[in-house]
């Protein structure tokens, strides 16, 4: 705080707060200002825990530390450490914490006004603003809690003996609790954990099948619950009823469930992310019935991006005494203070900035809702589209003979698997399309989702996300600009999964893999010739020559993508080959999967056998010179084996040995004689190695061309005109190679017998037969002392 605020302010602890409190809070923020020797007290002093200090730390230091340990992680994790962008709103909000610590230091008389006042001042002014008349209010930081206290409360009204008897008189006649399907996850698993009833306490209410939204509780197989709970001696007790369901932002009919709930004397408590369009100047029926229910909870701070604010649970009572009881009042000031920090931020906003932040975020979801409505694909899911601040929305294809708006219905004419296996490719590639959206447009708040009926879906609920990510129109439009850039690659991937198949299933050494969890264009694998296609463990030779295959298509820089991981079911490994965004060959890229595997698989075989084919090769060679040696020295006789008298004996009768040797082949992986390579001077040729396997097909790709795209459709890296203009080259060039031929063909043919034209060699040039051998020959001579 600034001097002159300073001097407003009486108390110098409350101005010493906000002074400390602004700092702490900048120092905090900014932590881009961060030093090598601040990174590496980090990792000493965050990720290393030390002793105590004796002496102790002073402040900037302690919150020097706490920084480290919020920021410690960016680096490893840059998508997961997106901190709220905190304004000067939520700096009162977190004032107020510090400023409970500081309240509750007074003494008992102005400590119990302050609290009255604060609780009052907050319950009247959430009232008022979400038209809740005469209610009273219990704030809570579990979301979840004030249901729970609205249970104990419902017992203790309907159980007038509850608190004498205990659970005897919940034995006797047993309670329940309706849930709608639609509720959130765990919520009836936690009322029965706080409360210490057993499960069959809980009544599960499906949703509509017929008519109306499959999101909204039926009513009339409601109250053929309730009538058939009251026939088995059980109480109905408490209906929780959604304004905005958790997963889809459907508002279940409350008006009918009002009166159902007068007639049979159970409590109605409604909860949902529509309850905040109640401050507005228009509210739809069903959502403006929730004014008279008996109870409804309220999340204010993702509403209005306000930081560590309480729930707050509205309710209708009119005996103190069991709210007591229910611990939905207390007579404690700690537990009164909880609504300070929203007590002050109230006051900040002020009743205009509360209803322009709940406006804005309800004319995001319309501007959202609007322009899909132009998008081709999109199927926006929630039918009431003029209350519901929520969008949820999926990408569709429309199958052969179904139903164009939710293509999981079959037409009777469809088969059942095919219909199954285009909803798992429809849910793999909306995951992919909402991580994208994530990624591209991270202040959408947006969320990926699975529905039990339409799959997985993409939702965006501004009034949970807008307020704190700051979200603004032009982040919308982005967001749909970059839903409308990905729909070619979805739709160019779909066209050419089936025939992405069809050419895996018709080349023979590779076998397709149906995973319904890969958004790409398919799955493939290499078999081996060692494969064991019944095996499901891990298979090493087949993971080398996919790990070879992988590097080997990454190295192509085509536009797809290439992964290499477990199949779906086994722990084989497979290619995984991601989205299309062009027009693909899909024929070309399987036979060079083919081909490249089949190189791969031969080329480790032959190095595998190399080594054990010329150990072999090398024991014969040295057997037959051994015994080559022996010959010898039986023709030569042993006089000439003697050191001197050898010699003498060579000078005056000398030998004519001839030089005989071995040459080892690798490709026939035979012993030759070297006789031959010594008489003609000219290395024997041997067997002719097998080619290298290739395509059938040698595709002739235009310069900027990538690979895997179809000839004809050209490139974008070049124009129509140099496309022509290179066609034209190389069919001249294909000319001229053909003239030369011809030419060579006419020319008057040479004798076999007669020798070469004679070249011109430049002195002491060694023979065609001293320069050594080929590079598929290991020769082995006889040393120089055995000549």
């Amino acid at each position: 705080m600034d001097a002159s605020l300073e001097k407003k302010i009486a108390d110098p602890t409350l101005a010493e707060m906000g002074k400390n409190l602004k700092e702490a809070m900048k120092m905090l923020e900014d932590s881009q200002r961060r030093t090598e020797e601040e990174n590496g007290k980090k990792l000493l002093s965050g990720d290393i825990p030390g002793p105590l200090q004796g002496s102790g730390q002073d402040m900037v230091s302690i919150l020097q530390l706490v920084q480290n340990l919020m920021h410690g992680d960016e680096d490893e994790e840059p998508q997961s450490t997106r901190i709220q962008n905190i304004g000067e709103q939520g700096h009162i909000s977190l004032l107020g914490h510090s400023l409970g610590a500081y309240i509750s230091t007074l003494d008992k008389e102005k400590l119990r006004k302050l609290t009255t006042r604060i609780l009052s001042d907050t319950t009247l002014w959430l009232c008022r603003i979400f038209r809740y008349e005469n209610g009273c209010a219990y704030f809570h930081e579990e979301e979840r809690e004030g249901l729970a206290k609205i249970c104990r409360l419902a017992i203790h009204s309907r159980y007038e003996d509850f608190v004498v008897d205990g659970f005897n008189v919940l034995y006797n006649r047993k309670p329940v609790i309706y849930l709608s399907a639609a509720a959130r996850p765990g919520l009836g698993q936690y009322l029965c954990n706080q409360l210490g009833l057993p499960f069959p306490c809980l009544c599960r209410v499906p949703c509509n099948t017929v008519f109306g939204s499959q999101h909204q509780m039926d009513v009339a197989f409601l109250e053929k619950l309730i009538k058939d709970d009251i026939e088995r001696g059980k109480l109905p007790l408490l209906l929780v009823a959604n304004a905005g369901t958790a997963a889809v932002g459907h508002t279940d009919k409350i008006g009918r469930l009002k009166e159902l709930c007068e007639q049979y004397g159970i409590w109605l408590h409604v909860e949902g992310v529509n309850l905040a369009t109640l401050a507005l100047g228009y509210v739809s029926s069903s959502v403006l019935a929730a004014t008279k229910c008996d109870s409804m909870v309220l999340t204010p701070g993702p509403w209005l991006g306000l930081p560590a604010v309480p729930a707050v649970t509205l309710y209708k009572h009119d005996d103190p005494a069991l709210t007591l009881v229910s611990g939905l009042t207390s007579n404690k000031p700690a537990d009164k203070l909880r609504a300070l920090p929203l007590w002050l931020s109230l006051q900040y906003l002020g009743l205009d900035g509360i209803v322009e932040r709940i406006k804005h975020a309800c004319q995001l979801s319309q501007r959202l809702q609007e322009s899909l409505k132009k998008v081709n694909h999109i199927k926006i899911l929630v039918e009431d589209e003029l209350s519901s601040p929520v969008v949820v929305f999926r990408f569709f294809q429309e199958l052969p003979g179904s139903d164009p708006g939710i293509n999981a219905t079959p037409a009777p004419s469809a088969a059942p698997s095919a219909v199954g296996r285009e909803r798992h490719s429809c849910d793999a590639l909306n995951r992919w399309l909402g991580e994208q959206l994530k990624q591209l447009v991270p202040v959408s708040g947006l969320t990926v989702m699975d529905l039990e009926v339409e799959g997985t879906c993409m939702r965006f609920s501004p009034l949970m996300t807008a307020a704190v990510l700051g979200t603004r129109g032009e982040d919308v439009d982005q967001l749909v600009a970059c839903v409308q850039s990905k729909l070619p690659v979805l739709t160019c991937t779909l066209q050419l999964r089936e025939e992405f198949k069809q050419e895996v299933m018709a080349t023979t050494g590779l076998l397709y893999v149906d995973d319904p969890n890969w958004p790409g264009i398919g799955v493939v694998r290499y078999e081996h010739a060692n494969d064991d296609k019944n095996s499901l463990k891990l298979d090493p030779e087949g993971e080398k020559i996919h790990a070879g295959l992988l590097k080997k298509l990454n190295e192509l820089e085509s536009d797809l993508t290439f992964k290499m991981g477990p199949e779906y079911k086994s722990m084989k490994s497979c290619i995984y080959i991601g989205m299309a965004s062009d027009d693909i060959d899909v024929s070309e890229l399987v036979e060079t999967i083919a081909v490249t595997a089949r190189e791969i698989e031969e080329n480790s075989r032959l190095l595998e056998n190399m080594t054990e084919v010329v150990r072999k090769g090398i024991q014969e060679a040295q057997v037959q010179l051994q015994k080559a040696n022996e010959e010898r020295l039986l023709e030569e006789g042993v006089l000439r084996q003697i050191p001197v008298v050898g010699s003498v004996l060579n000078w005056f009768s000398p030998v004519q040995a001839s030089q005989k040797g071995r040459t080892f082949n690798l490709t026939a992986g035979s012993l030759e004689s070297t006789e031959h390579t010594y008489v003609y001077k000219v290395q024997g040729s041997g067997v002719t190695p097998p080619q290298t396997p290739t395509g059938t097909r040698t595709k002739q790709r235009l310069p900027g061309q990538k690979p895997f795209r179809r000839s004809l459709r050209g490139s974008d890296a070049i124009s129509e005109t140099s496309s022509v203009s290179h066609i034209e080259d190389l069919e001249k060039m294909e000319q001229l190679t053909g003239g030369q031929e011809a030419s060579e063909a006419n020319s008057p043919e040479r004798h076999p017998g007669a020798p070469a034209p004679p070249e011109a060699e430049p002195p002491g040039a060694p023979q065609d037969g001293a320069q050594g051998l080929q590079d598929d020959h290991l020769q082995v001579e006889e040393p120089e002392s055995l000549r």
